[in-house]
């Protein structure tokens, strides 16, 4: 119930890449017939990406994830205005990866602005245009929430970006193989994915980018080698690149009914942990990913829940990039849920494999889990007492 933080390959992926392990194994800057091997295997991988999302293949660029891509845009956009526009905006319930990166260019000397989000964790439009600037450089917007799984507005947020000659940005590393990703290409000059959050390989993602006027949409990055238009040097990862296009086909393919299977499974298992005494959604929209929820419970130890839970059932309580931490979810709090009840909240992101018996065994799993925590917690039987008083 996991499925968010990562995604086991799928076999058609891993029968696709072994043979750049070992066999095809050459450069692709090589040039000779290995090389030529590697490189015709690249391409055709990009053609693949390009035509089962109808972007452009020009607009690809290969990097290690999404965090490195969130780093190259992030970053390379700020440093290559050389001073002319130094103001961001970023929601406050961007993932961590934004969020420190925005932390680095505050100390650079940019000014970043954190725009709130309401109770459904949304961009408020009339505060976006308020907070836009005529040095406003970027506009950075997490599509789909990791957490909640909820989707902002990119089309209207893209209006009011452009009109004021801003770029956008959108994370979209959880949209990717669960929702059309056409919002992001139509709206977004920038765009990053993770190809291991859609049962590819870990170590390869790609950043989306619309050229500018100069046919070049972002300074390079990585140097070295002058590889993918100098915007990232380095040998490119003929094996990871062809996995991440085959798990990109094969999750488009089967999107509209995959989509229907497991948004039964999670409205299934939303309203079984709903029926948990005071429990509360924090992901009821309407839209929002079709394998995402988030729940609290009330009088609940959060971390002593994850504990019981741990060796029964994958959950967590936020992002898995943030795992070290031991604050309540910034997600969940940008919200305006209370940081006690944000600690005592779990995430179930559901998967290809994720059946409607694994549902049944987590609602009684989780349930008698809550009810053990809180027959432990004086305040859960004061809070009883109170009532029949009253």
């Amino acid at each position: 119930m996991d499925y968010n933080a990562t995604t086991p390959c799928r076999k058609e992926v891993v029968e696709a890449m072994l043979p750049y392990f070992e066999h095809d194994f050459g450069n692709p800057s090589s040039d000779h017939a290995h090389g030529w091997m590697a490189k015709d295997a690249i391409e055709e991988a990009t053609t693949t990406i390009a035509n089962t999302l109808h972007i452009p293949e020009n607009d690809i660029i290969y990097t290690s994830g999404a965090t490195e891509g969130i780093n190259m845009v992030l970053k390379g956009l700020a440093f290559e205005t050389n001073g002319k526009k130094r103001h961001m905006i970023v929601t406050s319930n961007a993932h961590k990866a934004v969020l420190d990166c925005c932390g680095y260019l505050e100390e650079k000397g940019f000014d970043i602005t954190y725009l709130p989000v309401d109770s459904q964790g949304l961009v408020s439009l009339t505060e976006l245009e308020a907070a836009l600037r005529s040095d406003t450089l970027l506009v950075s917007i997490l599509y789909a929430n990791n957490e909640t799984g909820m989707l902002q507005p990119l089309s209207k947020i893209g209006e009011l970006v452009h009109a004021n000659n801003s770029l956008l940005f959108s994370d979209a590393t959880q949209a990717l193989g669960k929702v059309s990703l056409t919002p992001v290409f139509e709206h977004s000059d920038f765009a990053c994915f993770s190809a291991h959050k859609v049962y590819g390989p870990k170590g390869i993602g790609w950043v989306y980018c619309k050229p500018n006027e100069n046919g070049k949409a972002l300074p390079g990055f990585i140097h070295g080698g002058g590889q993918q238009k100098g915007q990232r040097g380095g040998t490119l990862n003929t094996p990871l690149i062809v996995g991440m296009a085959k798990a990109i086909f094969l999750a488009q393919e089967n999107l509209e009914k995959e989509t229907k299977r497991i948004s039964a499974l999670r409205d299934f298992l939303e309203e079984g942990l709903l029926q948990i005494d005071q429990a509360i959604s924090n992901s009821t929209g309407t839209h929002r990913l079709p394998n995402t929820l988030n729940v609290s419970f009330p009088f609940v130890d959060g971390s002593k829940l994850l504990t019981a839970l741990g060796l029964k059932v994958a959950v967590s309580n936020g992002s898995a990039c943030k795992a070290t931490s031991v604050a309540p979810s910034h997600v969940l709090t940008s919200m305006g849920i209370p940081s006690g009840l944000a600690m005592a909240s779990i995430r179930c992101s559901l998967g290809l494999s994720t059946t409607s018996e694994e549902v049944k065994q987590t609602l009684d799993i989780i349930t008698t889990a809550v009810e053990r925590q809180r027959a432990d917690n004086i305040l859960w039987e004061q809070r009883y007492s109170k009532t029949e008083q009253t």
